[in-house]
């Protein structure tokens, strides 16, 4: 960023320039969020930032956005490709974003927007310039999203190297019964859960509890509701983090949706609320309604569109072929697309009272890529508003039997069907973003489908 552009320094820069000067910083990373939810970017040498290398932002290779899960350049992406050479964008430091992070020495990371270096626009398939275009959008229409993630994780007895050097066979949870909300097992781990809540809370994502969860080894941290924005930036930092911490530590961790079909699913839900254009009064609740819970018009149409739309953009909810095994009756992880209060058995709960008033969604896993699925669920909720979309009645009971209802996609190629026929999702994102992520999901799904698994050995090698 040069200062002609902005000659006012953001505090946190010149916060930042002073840790330098002083010694306490002497890296940064300077870090953009791919489509698999992955923070990826550079490392700047303290001297060499001081001295004007990032004014501009730091230079990435296109294909970052364009890649699958194992950093391969897949055909079908228009923006980049071989044909146009794979050149640079820009990321640019959003410095609102700085941390120090405590768990890595004198080390501070900056998330970053990014741009196109002649015209200086934002890149639309950027995971984090789609949520941005929804909370502009909300923005637009007077209305501020607030929301919260809970993230759950399982802590692992091996090594990520010690489970490669095992051919990735099912890992051995750090634990060996349930231990939800059960303090002498998750004791056990507290080592690790400790420095996950201190290191980051210092590092300004603020965790207000950890728990065990509902599985040996099982654990899930809350992370304190702001603006959506936000929220997301505090997402993908704490997933990142974590594993970092877990790593340099000598722990195991994962955020897999379905580390094991035996397994309860890992989760990642999200808490959301609508708010008034300066973000002083929620806008959930209205004293005067006959709707129940005295539920606003606001509430119920921004839940009525996610809940129209989730099957339509599940591809953005749950990203991975794995995604999609968690979604499983009786597991903990909804199936059926139908909303309670206080009820942990539908897709979409509603708690709260008075200003707390707000939405769960249980539908995404621990292996969100937290921009995708906020820019997913603002975008819908903002279309319900728009189309007054009322939600269905509230169901009463067991929601993995309802009947009458959607369901969410049983696998990534349902999803990818049902994105490819949405005009919401179009109307939302644009057509070139919508392309962009159904090509990803294909290549995905393909990428499965022509490997053979141990399952497929163990079913038909002698018997088939």
């Amino acid at each position: 960023m040069s200062n002609a552009k902005h000659p006012t320094k953001h505090p946190m820069l010149q916060e930042l320039e002073a840790m330098v000067r002083d010694g306490r910083v002497d890296t940064l990373v300077v870090a953009l969020t791919d489509m698999q939810g992955r923070l990826v970017g550079k490392r700047v040498q303290a001297q060499a930032f001081l001295n004007g290398v990032i004014d501009h932002g730091a230079h990435f290779c296109t294909y970052l956005l364009g890649t699958d899960m194992e950093m391969n350049t897949p055909d079908g992406f228009k923006l980049m490709n071989w044909e146009t050479g794979y050149g640079d964008w820009i990321a640019e430091p959003v410095w609102s974003t700085l941390r120090v992070l405590p768990w890595l020495e004198r080390t501070a990371l900056v998330l970053s927007d990014t741009v196109d270096e002649e015209t200086h626009t934002e890149i639309p398939v950027s995971p984090r310039t789609m949520l941005k275009r929804q909370v502009a959008k909300a923005a637009s229409m007077g209305y501020v999203v607030k929301a919260g993630s809970e993230l759950e994780y399982f802590v692992l007895k091996d090594s990520w190297e010690e489970q490669h050097r095992k051919g990735w066979a099912t890992p051995e949870p750090f634990g060996y019964y349930n231990e939800d909300y059960h303090l002498l097992q998750a004791t056990k781990a507290e080592p690790l859960h400790r420095l996950l809540r201190n290191q980051m809370t210092e590092a300004r994502i603020p965790v207000e509890f950890s728990k065990g969860e509902a599985a040996p080894g099982q654990h899930e941290v809350n992370i304190r509701f702001d603006e959506v924005l936000e929220s997301a930036d505090r997402t993908v930092i704490f997933k990142h983090g974590a594993k970092e911490i877990a790593y340099l530590n000598g722990w195991g961790i994962t955020f897999m949706a379905k580390p094991d079909h035996r397994w309860t699913g890992s989760s990642g839900h999200l808490h959301m609320s609508v708010w008034n254009a300066d973000g002083t009064r929620s806008l959930m609740e209205d004293e005067k309604s006959d709707a129940p819970y005295k539920m606003s018009k606001t509430m119920r149409h921004f839940m009525g569109g996610m809940m129209a739309l989730s099957r339509q953009l599940a591809v953005f909810i749950a990203p991975n072929v794995n995604s999609y095994k968690r979604f499983a009756a009786l597991s903990w992880a909804p199936v059926n697309v139908v909303w309670g209060r206080d009820n942990r058995t539908t897709g979409f709960r509603v708690v709260g009272h008075g200003q707390a008033l707000h939405i769960e969604n249980r539908f995404p896993g621990g292996d969100m890529n937290a921009y995708l699925t906020y820019a997913a669920m603002v975008g819908a909720g903002l279309w319900g508003i728009e189309h007054e979309i009322e939600p269905p009645a509230e169901y009463k009971g067991n929601g993995y039997i309802a009947t009458g209802c959607d369901r969410m996609p049983r696998a990534l190629w349902e999803a990818i069907i049902e994105l490819e026929r949405s005009e919401a999702a179009v109307d939302i994102f644009g057509q070139d973003v919508v392309d962009h992520y159904l090509n990803a999901a294909r290549v995905e799904q393909q990428a499965y489908d022509a490997v053979v698994h141990p399952w497929d050995r163990e079913r038909y090698l002698e018997r088939g």
